[in-house]
């Protein structure tokens, strides 16, 4: 079998079953269902955000831009999704113009440990421009990838590429989710170099168990507001699976260290609703 084949990644999920499995009863979160129909899906979440009372929420894949652009169709008033094709592809940043300005998407979305090339690469500047032009906000994922059993690093996620980029494209917006996982500290001075460079606080973040030194999410919010500041930092839910639905309680613990580190409710507002609807260019 060729590395990451079938074979390897089923050995690899079965070996490291026994975290994933701890971690949902850790969290008591239940199994994940097997996929459905991608439109009855999208119809459950929409549900399901109207019942949380959330307004809006953004999907930043989906099985193709077009499948997720369907679903986004399906109920406007709520989704927003985003591009997430191959940027290597030769015809990138025309599939990025026709996503956006005929299929309705609202950003970009790369995991750069899947890439096969760094973001400086100049093959990505058509892309790039695009993006810049367009006025659409990129995410990009670096760091691990996957839950335990997957990519623990790779040559092509570094934030210092991302920073090179962020230079030469000043004002196109960068988000970076999870607050870079591993590289924390790559991130922070990757965002001290480019104001155009965010943080993106999706998920539970457990991957700070796996760090060599102490590290909370107490201790990344309060890093991150102390040195990027508030108008920065996005919040993220990373809610991705029926039938944990919408992860309340990262909101929540997300919200509690907030307050307890005395934010102002400006500041509160602008991680937990205004700085995405900026980056997304919605009405206020």
């Amino acid at each position: 079998m060729h590395p990451g084949g079938e074979h390897e990644r089923a050995v690899r999920a079965a070996g490291n079953a026994p975290y994933a499995a701890a971690w949902r009863r850790a969290w008591a979160f239940p199994d994940p269902e097997p996929p459905a129909d991608r439109l009855v899906e999208a119809d459950r979440w929409a549900d399901e955000l109207r019942a949380q009372g959330v307004r809006r929420a953004v999907f930043v894949t989906g099985g193709g831009n077009d499948a997720l652009a369907d679903a986004v169709d399906r109920h406007p008033d709520l989704f927003l999704g985003f591009a997430h094709h191959d940027p290597f592809a030769p015809d990138a940043a025309a599939e990025l113009e026709r996503a956006v300005t005929v299929r309705g998407l609202r950003g970009l979305k790369l995991f750069a440990p899947l890439l096969r090339g760094p973001l400086d690469h100049p093959d990505l500047d058509p892309v790039w421009r695009t993006a810049d032009r367009l006025r659409v906000p990129v995410l990009v994922h670096v760091g691990h990838y996957g839950s335990a059993g997957g990519l623990s690093s790779s040559p092509h996620d570094s934030p210092n590429h991302l920073a090179r980029v962020a230079r030469r494209f000043p004002e196109l917006p960068f988000v970076v989710p999870h607050f870079g996982v591993q590289h924390v500290q790559e991130l922070l001075f990757a965002c001290w170099s480019c104001p155009n460079i965010h943080v993106d606080t999706s998920g539970s973040n457990q991957w700070v168990r796996w760090m060599p030194y102490r590290l909370t999410l107490d201790d990344l919010f309060r890093r991150c507001y102390e040195t990027i500041g508030p108008g920065r930092i996005v919040f993220g839910s990373d809610s991705s699976w029926f039938p944990r639905g919408y992860v309340g309680r990262y909101l929540d613990d997300q919200l509690r260290i907030c307050r307890e580190m005395g934010m102002p409710e400006s500041d509160l507002q602008a991680i937990f609703a205004g700085n995405a609807v900026r980056l997304l260019g919605l009405p206020t």
